[in-house]
């Protein structure tokens, strides 16, 4: 996003990939910049992300259209979603496509829950990593392209398979 506000700013890339069966299908991901009018943000700074990679990417209405096929009947997977939700709700409002609304798991949610029974179990005094990339150090995962859409998708996806697996999860249903 080129900021944090979803009243204001706009996405401006996108990652998925999908997770069945405990594994990440990385050859199923979809990933594009999404083009549109405005000032770039603070958001493409810190992504990393060169103007013109904006300008020549395909319009907000094409990239919704193509997760929205990717989201019907599955579950949306997502770190630290109270960021990320409102400004796909905003896309889909913006071109004109119902919000399909998908079970939702947040791997920031499930840290804190595993954090939780972790304490019941360990009683030790811990704060919970609110970043991706420090939540993935808590469980031994390796360092990712942080603030890049695919890598973030990819790296969102491990740290599930590796939560599911400590929460005793058989699904991603089981999860939501």
């Amino acid at each position: 996003m080129t900021g944090l506000d979803p009243t204001r700013d706009r996405i401006v890339a996108v990652g998925m990939v999908p997770v069945r069966e405990r594994a990440v299908h990385v050859g199923e991901r979809f990933s594009s910049m999404v083009g549109g009018d405005g000032p770039p943000g603070t958001g493409v700074t810190v992504h990393h992300l060169l103007p013109a990679q904006l300008v020549d990417a395909p319009p907000l209405t094409d990239v919704i259209a193509e997760i929205d096929g990717r989201l019907r009947g599955a579950v949306l997977v997502l770190h630290a979603g109270s960021v990320d939700l409102p400004f796909l709700r905003r896309a889909y409002r913006e071109t004109g496509r119902p919000w399909p609304d998908p079970p939702v798991v947040d791997t920031l949610a499930l840290l804190r829950r595993h954090e939780r029974h972790r304490l019941v179990h360990e009683p030790v005094e811990t704060a919970v990593p609110a970043s991706l990339s420090a939540a993935r150090a808590r469980f031994g995962l390796p360092a990712h392209d942080s603030h890049e859409a695919l890598s973030d998708a990819i790296a969102t996806a491990e740290l599930l398979l590796v939560l599911a697996q400590r929460l005793g999860a058989r699904t991603l249903r089981d999860l939501v």
